[in-house]
Formats: structure tokens, C-alpha cells, sequence
């Protein structure tokens, strides 16, 4: 994929030109060859959604499948009864346990003694835990989010033109509709992300000059 830093805060005009013309020239010579890296992209977004709902289960399974409603537990917890509520956090981890002691007796023999053992480590892990429910839940909450607007962008023609022209409001909306016509979703994506990169000014421009390549009428 070509680069440009088109942002720079003093350009003369002949770079600046010039630097267009670059863009230009790549993506009329490169136009619909983008699919390919377009998916690609796509495709690690969808891996992004599935490491983070896996993250969840796989915390669930490690925690005897008590994570999946860890984080709704405690916070149902902090509004029941003090005298009657069963606090979630000391279940998944106990603060005090039972252990057993093995030691030799007067014969040599083994004797077991039975005793309680403090975990005072698992006052920590329990606040480490619930931080880590809510963050993963927002993360996979914004992550299958992110998976329909994608959707919406792949099989909504109609959807990708209203986004290049929100992307580009300075420029003619039919220039917009021309490029929406003759581009496939790699080349909006592509242009979707130099919208986002550009200024907006020479964002126009760069529609403006597209556009009239599209309809043949070359610009320079």
C-alpha cells in the first residue's frame, strides 16, 4: 500500500500537487485490486471479536465456570441485605480455607493435623478479576459492534456512500456518487482510510480530481 503524509502543516503547491497526482495515478492503475487487502483487514477484525469472546470462556473454564457471571454476582451483591447476602468474590476465591498438615509422629509415623490457612493473595486476585469481567465484556460488546457496522459496510452499497460523503463533506455529493459507482469495497476502504488521514481540503481535491478521472475527463 503506497503512504503519503498529506497532513503536513506547510506544503507548497507543486508537492502538494504532486503528491496527489501520486495517490492518483496509484489508485486509478490499482482501482478494484483492493478486495484482498480490504478482507484481510476485515478478517482481523473478526479474529479481534473471537480472541475476545474466547478470553471469556476460557477465564470461565480456569475459574470452575463461575467468570461468565462473576462480574453481574458482584454487583447483585453490593445491593442485597448485608445480614443475608453471600458474597461471590470469597466463592470463586477464598480467603480462608482448610489445610492439612502432614508431620512425622514420635514413631516416625505420618500424623495429619488439620488446620485453617489464610490466602490473603486472593484478596487482590478477587478485585483483579472483576476488573478484568467488565473490561472484557465492554471490549466484546464494542467488538461485535464493530463486526455489524462491518457487515452493514460489506453488503450495503447504499451504506459505504453515505459514509465517503460524511468522510468528505466539503466535496460535491455527486462526485461522491460517481466514485461510489465505479469502485468496489477495496477501493472505498482505501479511500475511507485516506479520508481519515488527510486534510480535508486536500481530501476534496483528491475527490474532486478522482471523480473526473472516473468520468474520463483526466486531470493533471
Amino acid at each position: 500500500m503506497l503512504v503519503m503524509d498529506l497532513n503536513c502543516p506547510i506544503v507548497d503547491e507543486d508537492n502538494k500537487c504532486g503528491r496527489k497526482k501520486l495517490i492518483l495515478d496509484y489508485f486509478i492503475s490499482n482501482i478494484k485490486n483492493h478486495n484482498f487487502y480490504a478482507f484481510r483487514f476485515f478478517f482481523c477484525e473478526v479474529l479481534n471479536f473471537i480472541n475476545c469472546v474466547g478470553q471469556i470462556f476460557f477465564m470461565d473454564m480456569f475459574l470452575g465456570y463461575e467468570f461468565t457471571t462473576y462480574g453481574s454476582q458482584v454487583l447483585a451483591f453490593t445491593e442485597k441485605d448485608p445480614l443475608q447476602r453471600e458474597d461471590p468474590m470469597a466463592k470463586v476465591f477464598p480467603k480462608v480455607t482448610k489445610c492439612t498438615f502432614n508431620k512425622y509422629g514420635p514413631g516416625g509415623n505420618i500424623i495429619p493435623y488439620d488446620g485453617l490457612c489464610v490466602l490473603p493473595l486472593n484478596i487482590v486476585n478477587e478485585k483483579i478479576y472483576v476488573f478484568l469481567w467488565f473490561w472484557f465484556i465492554i471490549v466484546a460488546v464494542i467488538s461485535g459492534v464493530a463486526l455489524i457496522y462491518r457487515v452493514l459496510t460489506i453488503f450495503g452499497p447504499q451504506v459505504r456512500m453515505y459514509l465517503l460523503r460524511a468522510k468528505s463533506r466539503l466535496s460535491d455529493p455527486r462526485q461522491i456518487d460517481t466514485i461510489a459507482q465505479k469502485c468496489q469495497i477495496g477501493d472505498w476502504f482505501v479511500l475511507y482510510q485516506l479520508g481519515k488521514n488527510m486534510d480535508p481540503l486536500i481530501y476534496r481535491e483528491l475527490i474532486h480530481d478522482l471523480a473526473r478521472r472516473l468520468e474520463g475527463r483526466d486531470t493533471v
